[in-house]
């Protein structure tokens, strides 16, 4: 370990304290999709039996992945590159770090097309544009009218990766940590804010009953496999983004630990978010709609219904552009270091040149909603299986290759590197300063457990084409 803490690349940065760290990493793994995809997921799931499933996979598979994850980097103190290059020896292994960044990158081209919509309609709550929104019908063709617009969803994705790129150049201290702990904290409190209105709500009791209450009626593969990705793709994990948090991480934090509660807040929001939704549908008698259908069609005709409904709107979109810019900024970061560490560029550098080669990729995915017919899916479109530009881009980068990145992260840590290392590695040292319970049990998960599950969800996807 001394050897490779000798050679690891100097002034990297370090987070400066416990809680920077983990405010920093659970807001990478907190993101629109715990807000708009969990409660999606909740109801088709049979409300809470899929809450009881998603937490067993949350402790059993998404935990310890997120535990390798940080251990590898915090071991090397390098990007996922380096890391893999440091620990596990083989031409192969960097190459997995790699598809890491190039994962990361992507996802940030089409990620930032969706924060640019938080944004565009966060001024339509504020003006009061969002008033027109009277019913299902009109509450579409503002949305419809919004993303088929050719400027304005390529200006607001520009916008959201130029804060973005503002918040990462800072550095880890001074830029992410600093941004993360202002962010996470007001994050929290509309979260709570906006969970109490909402279960305060006419009917809105009924709501949180059904997120609690299972119907075992439902429980069927498509529940168990809902359950199992929203566990392992809601934890930021595949694509090296805890490798890289990890690998800022102090040599006497408590590893393990930190693991525990970064997954205990990211399952926390989503809980809180499902707080906010199903008591605000059932106030409404309002079906659930999956993705951008929830949150920008069907909940801004809530609000006109609400009292106080506009400081509701503004809080809730406020919220999710809150939580998608904790996401951008870890994934921009990923690439960031690895120019940094194994190129030597500066980070003002690198994270302005990553950050124009994906606003350069997200154009496509900005006008992939009418503006461009040819990438807008269907019988006019040019690709594959008649998708969209962002649609197609989301399954690649954020299905595909996130489920073969953490699968090969399990392999590669248990099988290579090894698990007494990742064990001592999460303990802190041979002395196991941090004594760590069900030591052999996560052994057992990341060695055997973890990845056949990984590789069970990536051939269900490949074989039924169900993507989360």
């Amino acid at each position: 370990m001394a050897s490779i803490q000798q050679s690891a690349p100097t002034n990297r940065g370090q987070w400066t304290g416990r809680v920077g760290f983990i405010l920093a990493a659970a807001g990478s793994a907190i993101g629109l999709g715990n807000i708009w995809r969990f409660p999606y997921s909740v109801a088709e799931g049979g409300g809470g039996l899929f809450v009881i499933i998603y937490l067993f996979f949350v402790l059993a598979i998404g935990l310890p992945v997120l535990l390798a994850e940080l251990s590898v980097g915090r071991t090397s103190q390098r990007n996922p590159v380096g890391a893999f290059k440091a620990l596990m020896p083989g031409k192969i292994w960097p190459y997995v770090g790699g598809l890491g960044v190039l994962t990361g990158a992507c996802i940030l081209a089409f990620y930032s097309v969706i924060a640019g919509w938080t944004l565009g309609y966060l001024g339509k709550a504020v003006s009061g544009t969002l008033v027109a929104a009277q019913d299902g019908e009109a509450s579409g063709a503002i949305f419809t009218a919004f993303v088929a617009d050719p400027l304005w969803p390529i200006l607001l994705s520009g916008l959201f990766l130029l804060i973005t790129l503002f918040v990462v150049r800072g550095g880890v201290a001074k830029g992410i940590e600093r941004a993360t702990t202002l962010l996470m904290p007001a994050l929290f409190v509309l979260l709570l804010a906006l969970a109490a209105r909402a279960i305060t709500l006419p009917n809105g009791m009924d709501g949180l009953t059904y997120l609690f209450t299972p119907d075992w009626s439902k429980l069927s593969l498509n529940v168990v496999m809902g359950a199992l990705g929203q566990a392992l793709f809601s934890l930021s994990l595949g694509m090296g983004a805890m490798i890289t948090y990890g690998s800022y991480a102090s040599r006497r934090e408590n590893l393990w630990q930190s693991g525990l509660y970064i997954a205990v807040a990211d399952t926390g929001i989503a809980l809180l978010a499902g707080l906010i939704i199903f008591p605000t549908l059932f106030f409404a008698g309002a079906e659930t709609a999956a993705g951008p259908g929830l949150v920008f069609v069907v909940l801004p005709t809530i609000f006109n219904q609400m009292p106080l409904g506009t400081v509701f709107a503004v809080a809730f979109f406020s919220l999710l552009a809150i939580a998608a810019l904790t996401s951008t900024v870890s994934l921009l970061e990923v690439a960031v270091s690895y120019f940094v560490d194994e190129k030597g560029w500066s980070r003002t550098q690198a994270a302005s040149a990553i950050s124009f080669f994906c606003f350069a990729l997200a154009v496509p995915s900005a006008l992939a909603f009418g503006a461009v017919p040819a990438l807008s899916g269907g019988e006019n479109s040019i690709l594959p299986f008649n998708l969209d530009f962002l649609t197609l881009n989301n399954n690649i980068w954020g299905n595909y290759s996130l489920s073969i990145g953490a699968i090969l992260i399990c392999i590669g840590v248990a099988w290579v590197w090894g698990i007494p290392k990742f064990l001592s590695a999460l303990e802190a040292g041979e002395n196991r300063t941090f004594p760590m319970p069900g030591r052999e049990i996560v052994g057992l998960l990341i060695k055997i457990i973890c990845p056949l599950a990984i590789l069970t969800v990536f051939i269900f996807i490949l074989v039924t084409g169900r993507y989360f």
